[in-house]
């Protein structure tokens, strides 16, 4: 797989900071939330035809490694 900071990408000028995918006007929060509703990896990729398979796979390593990210409570 690629880089994820190749396939993840943030601009403050694109879409207010959100991660994006690969510089388009996707954000990793819609493939996320499309994957959340049932849909199957496929049919995200009929929905938004502009992405890769690898593009699906970023989304949720990224997500992954967001929530796997230590908090410390003071």
């Amino acid at each position: 797989m690629a880089n994820l900071a190749e396939r993840i990408t943030v601009d403050p000028e694109q879409c207010g900071g959100r991660p994006c995918i690969r510089g388009m006007r996707i954000r990793v929060t819609d493939v996320l939330d499309l994957l959340a509703s049932g849909l199957t990896p496929q049919e995200v990729l009929r929905e938004l035809p502009d992405l890769d398979p690898e593009d699906i796979q970023a989304c949720l390593r990224f997500a992954s490694r967001r929530v796997g990210h230590p908090v410390i409570a003071t």
